[in-house]
């Protein structure tokens, strides 16, 4: 490559807010739930580096392919990869695009195709914009895509209104965003900084606690990894909906302890083991990450706990995006009451409505 830029470069990072900061000299933009991605254009060149500095390319050979069709010669953008089914973002859908047999990669690039979110432009011909304020980059981005030809490669949109911004929060997570980036209007690119700031949806759910893994650092039976978390469908059926499992370190010591009751003759009758209800989520099952069922202990399903969370995926029965945080234990509460009718469900918004930064439902 030619490119005055070139890999690997840092993409640049954001810091978690509560809420939509109400301030000057901010920019808003959806927050895309895909794989950050910086696309390095040069000819027929085109390199895809994810955020760890790896090439994305053997993945998504068909990004590639129409990268390579709709950019302008010789740009470097910082962006997103994102699939969409019926509409709407699909993180699951996209993570089964990492695969190590060609032909499954060959097959899911007909099948789910990606599309890529441009956000950033960081190089154009010979000259590199990192220094730029955003507000000029932003410029120069916006008149890139007066070039940009095809229907696979998008512009986010940008709002400088904290009202805008606020609306775009409440409603574009029904089309499977993941909150808001607010980027400093006057600020240049800064590789590898969290000069960003992000604002994530937070909610909470009580769950029931139905098992454990130990942690792996430690001689099993010492210290607990996470604990596994379910929810109860309107069939009464057990749902395993993810973990929690950033305890200190004398948290985890004294979990043994704690919960060594619960697993006296938890194997009897665990409804996650008995296997007998069709669609169940069930925790360790194998999948593309892993070849054997992954060990867990189980408890007796009687104990709730108050959690965190940020976003739930996958549909009926759905489940956490990102493991949950602990909150507090609810003695209050019976088990079989965690259901998952308390999930909150954003109204549904589809995915051309966000990129044109509209508010219009599906």
């Amino acid at each position: 490559m030619t490119l005055p830029l070139t890999p690997p470069v840092q993409p640049m990072l954001a810091s978690p807010v509560d809420e939509v900061p109400d301030r000057d000299g901010l920019l808003f933009e959806p927050k895309w739930d895909g794989f950050r991605c910086v696309v390095f254009r040069d000819g027929d060149s085109v390199f895809l580096q994810s955020r760890s500095g790896k090439d994305l390319a053997r993945y998504f050979p068909e990004a590639v392919a129409f990268l390579r069709a709709e950019l302008p010669d010789r740009v470097v953008l910082d962006g997103e990869l994102v699939v969409e089914v019926g509409g709407e973002l699909d993180f699951d859908a996209l993570t089964e695009r990492i695969h190590p047999a060609a032909s499954r990669v060959t097959l899911l690039a007909g099948q789910t195709p990606a599309r890529f979110i441009a956000f950033d432009l960081l190089a154009q011909g010979d000259e590199v914009l990192l220094e730029l304020p955003f507000t000029d980059r932003r410029a120069r981005l916006e008149a890139l895509f007066t070039q940009v030809k095809g229907d696979r490669v998008h512009l986010t949109p940008v709002t400088a209104e904290v009202a805008t911004a606020r609306e775009w929060f409440t409603l574009f997570e029904g089309a499977g965003l993941d909150g808001l980036i607010a980027k400093p209007a006057a600020a240049p690119y800064a590789p590898g900084k969290r000069t960003l700031l992000k604002i994530k949806h937070a909610r909470t759910a009580d769950c029931v606690l139905a098992g454990l893994r130990w942690h792996v650092k430690t001689e099993p039976g010492t210290a607990v990894g996470s604990l596994l978390l379910g929810l109860y469908d309107d069939h009464g059926v057990l749902h395993h909906v993810g973990v929690i499992g950033a305890f200190p370190a004398a948290r985890r010591k004294a979990l043994v302890e704690e919960l060594a009751e619960l697993r006296e003759g938890a194997e009897d009758a665990h409804p996650w083991l008995t296997g007998e209800s069709e669609g169940q989520r069930l925790p360790g099952a194998i999948n593309r990450w892993r070849s054997n069922e992954a060990t867990w202990i189980p408890l007796r399903p009687e104990r709730v706990v108050e959690i965190a969370y940020t976003q739930t995926e996958g549909g009926a029965p759905a489940r956490l995006r990102h493991n949950g945080q602990f909150l507090r234990w609810r003695p209050d509460r019976e088990a079989t009451s965690c259901r998952y009718d308390q999930l909150d469900q954003p109204a549904r918004y589809n995915l051309d409505s966000v990129l044109s930064g509209e508010v219009k439902p599906a």
